[in-house]
């Protein structure tokens, strides 16, 4: 019996500084949901924004309005130049990172905007 309580007593202290986490994979609660709700924000945001924007914005009222772009592309083609501009607007994985499939695509020719999304995309490709 007292080498019962001895493992149990020696068991306790080494187990001690063991802690177990479990999720269902979905936090809502402290530091995560916090940082979750502000790229949530700023995907919606940019959603709103880009929605808004009309034929023939420049290329320097569009960054004002959305800043810096996640991915940015610039290629000429039969004597124009293309910028295409990715902003987050759809996270696909809680991963912490950005890729263009999470983006919406700003198509500019020769600085004007010509069109955003996949359909535009495929236009200048």
């Amino acid at each position: 019996m007292k080498k019962l309580m001895l493992v149990a007593a020696l068991s306790s202290t080494l187990l001690s500084g063991c802690i177990v986490a479990v999720s269902d994979g979905e936090v809502e609660h402290g530091w995560a949901s916090k940082y979750n709700s502000n790229w949530e924000q700023k995907q919606r945001e940019n959603r709103e924004k880009i929605a808004d924007f009309k034929m023939g914005t420049d290329y320097a009222t569009v960054k004002e309005a959305l800043s810096t772009p996640d991915f940015s592309e610039l290629v000429a083609k039969d004597g124009d130049n293309y910028q295409v501009l990715y902003y987050a607007t759809n996270s696909k994985h809680s991963d912490g990172k950005i890729t263009k499939d999470e983006c919406t695509a700003l198509v500019f020719k020769n600085n004007q905007l010509i069109g955003f999304g996949d359909s535009a995309l495929k236009q200048v490709l």
